[in-house]
């Protein structure tokens, strides 16, 4: 297991600075050819939309992995440690379910657009551009997942040492 999971972590870096080498030179390409040359590529601009959306994408895998996510915090000063621990798992609870029903109704978009055959820019399918969304919304979920059960898992193991110490 841990195997896969460190594979998937090294697949995210790769296609991160992939994806963020490629635009940088794409973008810089773009930028050398219209100022000193007065033309550009046409297709590099929605080429790049498009690599944002999946860089955006890929860096929230990346940010769950930790869960680095970004979220507010506002009531870790009010409760011990013990219950917070317990907001944090219905928290990751909450995130998990919300980001599948994401992920499973943007499946859903992918299939209808990959069924209709919808032509997206560039004339790549729409699917092919669009399947970024479901995947990274499922990982991000099935983390969120994983990291509610660890942190039920902790609240319990405190609070039961808590509880035999009470006692």
């Amino acid at each position: 297991m841990r195997v896969l999971v460190k594979s998937v972590h090294r697949f995210e870096d790769i296609l991160l600075v992939v994806l963020l080498s490629s635009m940088i030179l794409l973008a810089s390409t773009q930028i050398i050819l219209r100022n000193l040359f007065d033309f550009g590529l046409v297709w590099a601009d929605p080429l790049l939309r498009i690599m944002v959306l999946w860089l955006g994408m890929i860096g929230a895998t990346v940010a769950s992995r930790d869960n680095r996510h970004i979220h507010i915090d506002l009531v870790s000063h009010f409760f011990s440690k013990t219950w917070y621990l317990l907001i944090q798992t219905f928290v990751g609870q909450f995130t998990s379910w919300v980001c599948l029903l994401v992920a499973w109704n943007g499946a859903h978009w992918v299939r209808l657009d990959f069924v209709n055959g919808l032509i997206g820019i560039l004339g790549i399918p729409a699917w092919m551009i669009e399947v970024i969304i479901p995947i990274t919304f499922a990982l991000i979920g099935i983390r969120y997942f994983l990291f509610s059960l660890r942190w039920g898992s902790l609240f319990l193991r405190r609070y039961k040492s808590r509880s035999s110490r009470s006692n």
